[in-house]
């Protein structure tokens, strides 16, 4: 498999603060790597300039959109958490 693009990265990370727990980005790596069945010779692949690996690379360019767009919301250092809009509110 080759490794999933930040894009197809961004949903199953959202889908996986959502559940209103604190999710360390090391948990929310080795979490979606297992989502992607990705190997660990594809985890561990180096960005060209070889000093990080793509996936979590990509895993962070995720995050940073998801932030951007107010959807997650670091709780605190390299956590996240979905932002809760709640329900029914009316602004």
């Amino acid at each position: 498999m080759t490794l999933p693009k930040f894009s197809e990265i961004t949903l199953p990370l959202l889908q996986l603060a959502k559940d209103g727990k604190e999710h360390s980005v090391a948990d929310a790596e080795e979490s979606l790597a297992k989502q992607f069945n990705l190997t660990d010779d594809e985890r561990n692949q180096l960005k060209p300039s070889g000093n990080e690996e793509l996936f979590l690379n990509r895993l962070r360019w995720a995050r940073t959109h998801l932030k951007m767009a107010l959807l997650i919301e670091d709780s605190k250092f390299s956590h996240v958490i979905a932002i809760d809009f709640g329900t029914g509110a009316s602004g």
